[in-house]
C-alpha cells in the first residue's frame, strides 16, 4: 500500500476506476452475445461456477451471495429456477440445523464444465489480442491487490 505522499489525487483515482469500469461494461457485453450464454444467462452460470469453486461442493446462499453481484432475494429466487431444472440440489446444513445448503447436481456440474470451456475460450479469443502475457500478470496483480485492500478497509 503506498505511503499518504504517494497516494494518487482524487482525478488520478476517479479516471483510473472509469476506465476499468468501462473496460469491465465492454468485455461483459460482448460476452452476452456469445453462443454459451444459450444454455444459461451470465448470472446463472456465474453461480454454478461460484458453486463449483467451494471447497467442500456445498455452500450456504449467504456465503454464495458475497461472490456475487446480485440482491438476496434475486440470488433466492435464482436458485430455485436452476433447482428445478435440475442444475442444483439443497440439503440442510450440517452446522446449523436451520440454514439450507446448496451444490450442484452431476447435471449442473457437466452443464457447468461445458459452458466454462467454451467462455474461457471465447474469452481469450477476445481479450487475448489486446495485451501481452506479461501485461495480463500485471493487471491480475493489480487487480488482486485492489480487491485485497478493499478487504482490508472493512
Amino acid at each position: 500500500m503506498p505511503d499518504q505522499e504517494h497516494l494518487p489525487d482524487v482525478r488520478t483515482t476517479a479516471q483510473a476506476w472509469e476506465s476499468l469500469f468501462r473496460t469491465q461494461v465492454a468485455v461483459m457485453r460482448r460476452m452476452q452475445g456469445l453462443p454459451e450464454f444459450k444454455k444459461l444467462s451470465m448470472r446463472e452460470y456465474d453461480v454454478l461456477f461460484n458453486i463449483s469453486r467451494c471447497p467442500t461442493g456445498w455452500t450456504r446462499l449467504n456465503e454464495l451471495n458475497e461472490a456475487l453481484l446480485i440482491s438476496q432475494p434475486s440470488l433466492s429466487r435464482m436458485v430455485e429456477r436452476l433447482v428445478a431444472k435440475g442444475l442444483l440440489q439443497r440439503r440442510t446444513a450440517e452446522q446449523d440445523q436451520r440454514g439450507i445448503e446448496i451444490s450442484l447436481t452431476e447435471e449442473g456440474r457437466e452443464l457447468q464444465r461445458i459452458i466454462g470451456r467454451e467462455h474461457v475460450r471465447h474469452l481469450h479469443e477476445m481479450i487475448a489480442p489486446a495485451l501481452s502475457a506479461e501485461e495480463f500478470g500485471q493487471l491480475q496483480l493489480l487487480t488482486e491487490k485492489l480487491r485485497n485492500g478493499l478487504k482490508r478497509a472493512d
